[in-house]
């Protein structure tokens, strides 16, 4: 509990609405900005609101972008335009680029088809996915021939590749999901049934 400090509580209320931080972790966050000296609160606060006023949203791939019109990997000139890689949230791609192995564009789509959350496909940026395909179909734009989707393997990141797979393949694409399984190095007396069926099911040939 902290001691009655308006102005503590307040900063303590505000850090522990992001996302993971709990009462505990906001309050040592709170006690560490408050400790620290005040350039680094200065410098804390203008990359805050440098963020808010600088970073916007890339008009192609919904990923974001601050000087450019087009964010890096929508205007990289040498990465391939014929597969696009679906991704639910913005840092899903930093998380697909840190392997190192994919080298065609993206597209965000914002988070993922959840009934009960009340997000339906429209509040998503599926249509706007739909129409980058369409634009390279009728020679509007580069040609997409392959989609992988790189979603979360949980209930609403499969509802959201049923769904988005069936309106692919009306369009003649490939559509590919990343392989969900068992971990490099992981014991299969520690994994989740739910894992090891996806690792069954994504078998490959020897």
């Amino acid at each position: 509990m902290i001691p009655h400090v308006p102005s503590l509580e307040k900063l303590v209320h505000e850090l522990s609405r992001l996302p993971g931080i709990g009462p505990k972790t906001a309050q040592r966050l709170a006690y560490f900005i408050l400790r620290s000296p005040r350039d680094f609160n200065e410098e804390l606060r203008a990359a805050l609101l440098a963020v808010k006023r600088d970073v916007k949203e890339c008009p192609q791939c919904f990923s974001y972008t601050e000087e450019e019109e087009l964010c890096h990997y929508c205007s990289h000139p040498s990465r391939q335009e014929d597969v696009l890689c679906v991704v639910e949230d913005p840092a899903d791609i930093s998380r697909i680029e840190s392997s190192g192995v994919f080298r065609g564009r993206y597209h965000v789509l914002q988070g993922a088809i959840s009934p009960l959350d009340g997000v339906g496909p429209e509040q998503l940026k599926i249509q706007a996915l739909l129409e980058r395909i369409e634009r390279g179909q009728k020679g509007e734009g580069p040609v997409v021939r392959e989609v992988i989707l790189a979603l979360d393997a949980d209930l609403e990141g499969d509802t959201t590749v049923l769904y988005l797979a069936k309106l692919l393949r009306e369009r003649g694409l490939q559509v590919t999901r990343i392989a969900q399984g068992v971990p490099i190095g992981g014991d299969i007396d520690y994994i989740d049934y739910r894992t090891l069926g996806r690792a069954i099911e994504n078998r490959v040939q020897l």
